[in-house]
């Protein structure tokens, strides 16, 4: 900004010196004037280009007699905003405008140069603001970029797709076409009932915090019910304070006792934890959270959410990794759910949105070349007869009539880490087949699907991060079954039937949307605040690069 400052002092210093005329004309001639020959001395890819390149080198936010509705809208916008941190440069810059006095830069002598300077000025906030309003705290371009160094598979990789309403320069445009600024900042904001329980919770937990109430718990060692510990009177308001403590008074005695103890395990449940009612370490670390922590996760969520694809009440899917949970809409609510596998840490599914289009029953697995080299070739190494043990077959090349080799015939170790395998490994179908017996196909760039499993008891267990990145489902008849009552096409009956062969069978199916998300605090329908761990680590990485505004 201090050389932007430069540059225009320079132009004006010239404008007095040789065009008299340019400093006494009206400011609407003269300031598209300046701001075309600071911008051009910008860099390629500045923002102000950018900015200036949509409003044609016109002022946006100052006319000559004071700010313009959009520049009064912009600092209206910013001073009512709830969400907005006081404590952030955005916050401060609005208020160095206000408490200046923006009527001070109208009028008098170098009146032209102070106008240009609060311009400039205002384009800046508005650009700092508008980032911050669309895209959050998370630095969604360094944190996607991160995810390629960490992860990369050759078939399913790391990733992270987001759908903004708005960039900040559409934003903008649609700002100068209509006029409006409150409206369009409003529209960067999901009215989805996911962001608005969530942020609800979030000011009620802020309230908490300007109360002061919130108790710091020391570390502790396992308590039992029955047991008395210090640290009990602690817990008992916490608990309360969270709304998981319930019938029961926040008295000062050392007993934990059964109210208690039932408190505990809700606040064990909503944190994806075993209710069991004991205080071991797990469940100590999270009733130790600082309420700073819980807002923080709070906010990052909202932040996921504002990135996610705008939802309405129509029909769709949300699987929620963290959650390891398939939730089916229908007119906002959720009329299906089930447990889901997803990608181990070495292998995450990736955040994206997309729309199943077709059932499979019966499916052939087809290796991806990843396992291949990495799974299956060492195994062939040591047993040539390895992969006739799971079903699988190998063919030379992709194609339909693609003729089936011996593994013995073929000198594996070539292909260890070659790029290209020239063989296809196909599981046939049948209930040992990886992909179980039914598979939902949403065409992706990342090879993600849903689909039956047969290692069924993985669904025992809290945490379910098993797979290579496609989502295992508890329940994939069921799943049938109500696509089945979408798709006239796709008789339940007769599919139950198929489904006691080997033939494979495809059913094309009318969209269903998919979203497959990483939220680990979320409200659930009975607005419950639900928390989870970060089991890619992906809280912890968009902290470590979070946008300072």
């Amino acid at each position: 900004m201090k050389q932007i400052k430069k540059i225009i002092i320079t132009l004006l210093l010239l404008a007095a010196a040789g065009s008299t005329p340019l400093l006494a004309s009206s400011f609407s001639s003269a300031a598209p004037a300046i701001i075309a020959k600071v911008v051009n001395m910008q860099p390629a890819n500045s923002s102000l280009r950018k900015i200036y390149k949509i409003s044609a080198n016109q002022p946006i936010w100052v006319t000559s007699v004071g700010l313009s509705s959009l520049g009064r809208g912009l600092l209206d916008q910013i001073g009512s905003d709830p969400l907005l941190d006081r404590n952030t440069k955005i916050y401060r810059d609005y208020q160095s405008i206000k408490s200046f006095g923006t009527s001070s830069f109208f009028g008098g002598k170098g009146s032209l140069k102070r106008q240009i300077k609060l311009e400039f000025k205002m384009s800046r906030l508005y650009k700092n603001y508008a980032n911050y309003k669309i895209y959050g705290m998370i630095n969604w371009p360094i944190f996607r970029g991160r995810l390629q160094q960490i992860i990369v598979t050759d078939d399913i990789h790391a990733d992270w797709e987001i759908y903004p309403r708005y960039t900040v320069s559409s934003l903008l445009r649609a700002m100068i076409e209509t006029g409006e600024v409150r409206r369009l900042f409003d529209e960067t904001i999901p009215k989805t009932q996911l962001y608005k329980d969530l942020e609800k919770m979030y000011f009620h937990y802020r309230k908490i915090a300007q109360s002061g109430e919130w108790p710091v718990i020391p570390a502790f060692n396992t308590i039992k019910p029955g047991e008395s510990n210090h640290v009990i009177p602690l817990i008992r308001k916490r608990l309360y304070l969270s709304g998981d403590l319930r019938g029961c008074g926040t008295s000062s005695s050392r007993l934990y006792d059964q109210c208690l103890v039932d408190a505990v395990k809700r606040f064990q449940k909503r944190n994806g934890q075993i209710a069991d009612g004991v205080i071991g370490k797990r469940t100590a670390n999270t009733l130790r959270l600082s309420l700073n922590q819980i807002l923080t996760k709070m906010e990052l969520n909202l932040d996921r959410i504002k990135m996610m694809k705008r939802r309405g009440n129509e029909l769709h899917i949300l699987i929620n990794i963290p959650a390891f949970r398939l939730y089916f809409y229908r007119d906002g609510k959720i009329f299906q759910t089930m447990k889901v596998i997803t990608g181990r840490k070495k292998h995450p599914t990736p955040v994206f949105s997309k729309s199943v289009k077709t059932v499979v029953l019966n499916p052939y697995w087809n290796v991806p070349k990843s396992i291949i080299q990495k799974e299956m070739i060492p195994k062939l190494l040591r047993n040539p007869n390895a992969m006739k043990k799971q079903g699988i077959e190998i063919r030379k090349g992709w194609g339909p009539d693609a003729p089936k080799i011996s593994a013995s015939s073929v000198n594996w170790s070539q292909y260890r880490n070659s790029k290209t395998v020239p063989y296809r490994f196909a599981q046939v179908p049948g209930y040992k087949n990886a992909l179980g017996k039914v598979k939902f196909l949403f065409p992706n760039k990342f090879s993600v699907y849903m689909h039956d499993t047969p290692t069924k008891h993985l669904f025992k267990r809290r945490t379910r991060a098993y797979s290579h990145g496609c989502i295992r489902l508890e329940k994939p008849r069921e799943l049938l079954k109500t696509f089945a009552e979408l798709n006239p096409n796709l008789d339940y009956d007769t599919a139950k039937k198929i489904l006691k062969g080997k033939k494979q069978s495809y059913y094309n199916v009318s969209e269903v949307p998919v979203d497959v998300a990483y939220l680990t605090a979320w409200v659930d329908p009975d607005g419950i605040l639900q928390m989870r761990g970060d089991i890619y680590g992906y809280d912890k990485e968009q902290l470590k690069y979070r946008n300072r505004y």
